[in-house]
């Protein structure tokens, strides 16, 4: 008696199949390909299972990979109808070499496992003979090998297939198109394989290039080097080149490094190659020396973005943020300046120069806000003058003349003295007067303006007090002595100058001016130099009462200073001084020499002029 494969145990009769026993058969179906001209109709083959705990069926064919077909479970497991009257189908109903039909698909059962065999043979059923499975006739068709009409050649192709197989000689390339419009340098690699002779060209893609990551420039194929003559006209772009066509193919050889080569109508230059190619380069060509060649090219330095020219509307800083931006924003401020400088403002009378005769007389106010470097102009109105008073200029940056767009200079403080030339857009200002903050702002601020501007003011006060009838030449000469000594001291001695007397609030000691006196106290304080200078200064002052210096010393340095710094070469300072008749001693003048400023190989004169002025 047979038994169950699950538990092992006997089917008995009148036994129920809970156990989940199922019944195997295979079987396929025909199914019609309308729309194919390659086939007509396709065979499938599928798997019928019966279950016997619940007389159920279920259809499944196997899944084919890259079939194209929805495979897998083609029926459900369900009961089955085998006719009109809705009887379903049994397990006797199903044998070897019939056709069943489920849901209008006739499947042919051609054969079933050895556990189905045994169980309806022990039921008592007779089974058909198994039958050879249908195969489909397309699929048969792509397992048969293409034919090839290809006439065999001499050369032994399947032994430089088996000898060089796997292996790639790797180049590396520039294609350098940079003489056309909008070309560039690029780099790519080209593959040799030897096994057939063939070449590929692979592009090199970097990050944010802006290029699709097209892989291949070219695809693999063999290169005609040279053409027949009667092949310069063949269509390539439709037709494949065969060796007819072809005089002579790229093979190795013609790849060397530090040589060109045009493929495609491209002129590629070979730079560089793998460890690889340049072993096979030399046991087969004895190419022993490949060297990498260095095609990197310098970047040129960028360039300095040009501004347009001014317009002349608003600021340039403000302007220029246009050039710069898509959305413009306002130039940063100094919020520092502006709080420390809030409310201060310097006023200023001037004039206009103009040849226009009715213009003499016309004065304007200016004012310069500390706080924004801007600068506004009133015109005081007067009756029956014809000309409207009022605001003559808004608060605005004025640029100087000499200055660009790309580097504007504005006026400044320092810039606002008495007989100061202002130009405003095209209009020359002269600063005739001040108010008393300005004094008092250029008295707290005396190291930032020029020795010119301080004497201007000096000039003012003088004016305004009674002057006396004169110093002496001595404390004059003294006094402008210690005005060489500012910074950026201009040639003085040409204006004759006076100065105010003493009792001025601009008056220090000696007779020399307030301001001058304090920088002399400062540079003394923070230099001990100066200090010895002064005293050596003095002691040859005394020895000249009785033997006065008849050179004129100071017009001796100023021919070879024709920048009038007040400095002159070292070489030419001790050249003058031989030539001058000095009733000093050598000791003296030494030291002199010695305690005077130098700069960058030079040597301030004024202290030596100073010493010997009578």
């Amino acid at each position: 008696m047979v038994s169950n494969p699950v538990h092992g145990l006997p089917f008995l009769p009148g036994t129920s199949f809970k156990d989940s026993t199922v019944l195997k058969f295979d079987a396929y179906f025909q199914e019609d390909v309308p729309m194919s001209a390659e086939e007509h109709y396709r065979i499938r083959q599928v798997n019928i299972y019966y279950y016997l705990e619940d007389d159920s069926m279920s259809v499944m064919e196997p899944v084919v990979e890259n079939s194209g077909i929805l495979q897998g479970k083609l029926i459900k497991r369900q009961r089955l109808t085998k006719n009109d009257r809705g009887d379903h189908y049994h397990w006797k109903d199903l044998n070897r070499g019939i056709n069943i039909t489920i849901y209008g698909k006739t499947f042919r059962i051609v054969d079933c496992d050895r556990f189905t065999q045994v169980f309806l043979e022990s039921q008592g059923i007779e089974l058909n003979p198994p039958e050879k499975m249908a195969l489909d006739p397309y699929t048969e068709l792509r397992k048969q090998p293409l034919r090839k009409y290809v006439t065999p050649s001499d050369f032994d192709q399947l032994k430089q297939f088996l000898t060089f197989d796997k292996q790639v000689l790797r180049f590396y390339a520039i294609w350098d198109d940079t003489d056309s419009m909008f070309g560039e340098c690029r780099t790519y690699i080209i593959h040799y394989y030897l096994m057939d002779d063939t070449v590929e060209i692979r592009e090199v893609h970097e990050r944010n290039d802006g290029r699709d990551p097209f892989p291949l420039l070219m695809n693999r194929q063999r290169m005609p080097k040279i053409l027949v003559e009667n092949a310069k006209n063949f269509p390539q772009c439709v037709l494949e080149i065969s060796d007819q066509e072809v005089l002579e193919w790229y093979t190795a050889k013609d790849f060397i490094v530090g040589k060109s080569l045009t493929i495609l109508g491209r002129t590629f230059f070979i730079y560089d190659c793998d460890p690889f190619t340049r072993q096979y380069y030399k046991e087969k060509f004895g190419l022993s020396d490949l060297p990498r060649i260095d095609v990197s090219k310098k970047e040129p330095p960028p360039v300095k973005p040009e501004l347009p020219p001014y317009n002349g509307y608003g600021l340039i800083e403000d302007s220029a943020q246009n050039c710069f931006v898509l959305i413009p924003k306002a130039p940063k401020k100094d919020v520092i300046k502006m709080l420390v400088n809030d409310n201060k403002v310097l006023r200023y009378l001037a004039a206009l120069e103009s040849p226009i005769p009715e213009d003499k007389d016309r004065r304007f106010v200016f004012s310069y806000f500390l706080a924004s470097d801007m600068i506004s102009i009133f015109e005081p109105p007067v009756r029956n003058s014809g000309i409207i008073g009022g605001k003559y200029l808004g608060r605005t940056k004025v640029v100087k003349p000499s200055s660009t767009a790309d580097n504007p200079i504005y006026y400044g403080p320092t810039d606002f003295f008495i007989g100061a030339v202002i130009e405003v857009f095209g209009h020359r200002f002269v600063i005739l007067d001040t108010d008393d903050y300005v004094l008092k702002y250029m008295e707290s601020n005396a190291a930032q303006y020029s020795p010119e501007a301080l004497l201007s003011i000096q000039n003012r006060v003088q004016r305004q007090e009674a002057p006396a009838p004169g110093l002496e030449k001595e404390k004059q000469q003294e006094i402008e002595n210690v005005v060489t000594q500012l910074p950026d001291y201009p040639k003085l001695s040409e204006q004759g100058t006076a100065y105010a007397g003493s009792g001025s609030p601009f008056t220090g000691t000696k007779g020399r001016p307030w301001i001058m006196d304090q920088e002399l106290s400062k540079q003394t304080k923070e230099d001990p130099g100066v200090q010895e200078l002064e005293a050596l200064i003095d002691t040859i002052q005394k020895q000249l009462k009785d033997h006065p210096c008849k050179d004129n010393i100071r017009e001796a340095f100023q021919t070879y200073d024709k920048e009038a710094s007040g400095y002159v070469d070292k070489e030419m300072f001790f050249k003058v001084c031989d030539s001058l008749n000095l009733p000093i001693d050598d000791s003296l003048i030494k030291e002199l020499i010695r305690l005077c400023p130098h700069r960058e190989d030079k040597i301030n004169y004024h202290h030596l002029v100073r010493a010997f002025s009578s």
